[in-house]
């Protein structure tokens, strides 16, 4: 009997643990588009995992950030007064800010204006620095970076990265990794100094990088550009060139997640792709997700392993003046979407 059993309990957990891998199998798709509307363009998407919030930045004649939660996607307020690319969360002081001019902070609870932080540039990229609780405001022209004290909203410093940054991570224990998108580089910087200590180089394998994932565990970076579209992964002590690996075009952001250790890039092409880290040395673009154009931002949720992406439906462009960029067409309105990609 006691045989039996042991057989039965085998067999019960071979096939529990069948289901668990191919669960795990399963193919990125979208689950869920939440068409939400509203006017304005869009930049980044920013999910605050702690407060199971999403913030969305958007610029225009009526500037706000706009506010959902983060589990069902309804609107839950607005920002005011902020037009801004980017937002960042310090989950212990209950404090967001906005990469405007000037920075916008408020209280993440209540969404209620804080106070407003004079900054120079021009901001766009935002990130959020666990290791001394500093956010740190992007811009393309110098100075690049503004360093601003999370729980007092008072700016530490200010530094140049010798290039135009578009995505930064943190390793949370003083060192700070930014792509630069007009040098092909990552700027490796000292965030207790608050001085740049290295420059490593993508070309030939990439170029032009707007996204930047980060694998803490076994220090290794994800810088995905397009010139040409590519995912360059480097080691992270030294900056060496571990692999290239073809993406989609028109990327704008890439996150990693150490869950299930890979690396997405999400492209204006319409576009997600997965690279999984079989190995700290071997890497293979995983799957290749069908999105929406124009969704060329994104952001993880760590609590559900789920990826949203923000999209919209454009008229076509202007017909472009002679030696002029051909510009971009205006969005159609109530097309703007918020796309979940998950398994």
């Amino acid at each position: 009997m006691r045989r039996r059993c042991f057989v039965v309990a085998a067999a019960l957990a071979l096939a529990a643990a069948g289901v668990t891998h191919a669960a795990a199998a399963q193919p990125y798709r979208v689950l869920k588009v939440a068409k939400v509307g509203g006017d304005g363009y869009f930049d980044y998407v920013y999910a605050d995992v702690n407060g199971r919030r999403l913030y969305i930045p958007r610029t225009g004649a009526s500037s706000r950030i706009t506010v959902f939660d983060l589990d069902s996607l309804e609107p839950v307020g607005e920002i005011p007064n902020a037009s801004a690319r980017g937002v960042a969360v310090d989950p212990k002081s209950g404090h967001g800010f906005a990469s405007s001019k000037p920075v916008v902070m408020w209280d993440t609870k209540t969404l209620a204006t804080l106070k407003t932080i004079d900054v120079e540039g021009r901001p766009d990229g935002i990130l959020f620095d666990p290791f001394n609780a500093r956010v740190w405001v992007f811009s393309h022209v110098e100075p690049n970076a503004t360093v601003i004290d999370a729980a007092s909203g008072t700016v530490v410093g200010t530094l140049n990265l010798g290039g135009a940054p578009e995505q930064a991570a943190s390793d949370s224990k003083g060192r700070l990794y930014v792509d630069l998108e007009d040098k092909s580089q990552v700027a490796v910087v000292d965030t207790r100094t608050l001085t740049v200590t290295a420059h490593y180089d993508l070309a030939p394998k990439g170029g032009a990088p707007a996204g930047l994932a980060f694998d803490v565990k076994n220090h290794l970076l994800f810088a995905a550009g397009s010139e040409p579209p590519a995912m360059v992964i480097l080691n992270a002590a030294d900056g060496k060139v571990l692999d290239s690996l073809p993406i989609g075009n028109g990327c704008d952001g890439a996150v990693f997640n150490p869950a299930t250790m890979e690396a997405f890039s999400s492209q204006r092409d319409g576009t997600l792709t997965v690279v999984k880290e079989t190995s700290p040395t071997s890497f293979e673009v995983e799957q290749t997700v069908k999105t929406m154009p124009s969704a060329k931002t994104l952001t993880l949720d760590t609590k559900t392993n789920r990826i949203l992406l923000i999209g919209a439906e454009f008229t076509p462009p202007p017909a472009a003046a002679p030696g002029q960029r051909r510009g971009r067409g205006q969005v159609v309105p109530g097309s703007f979407s918020i796309l979940v990609v998950g398994r």
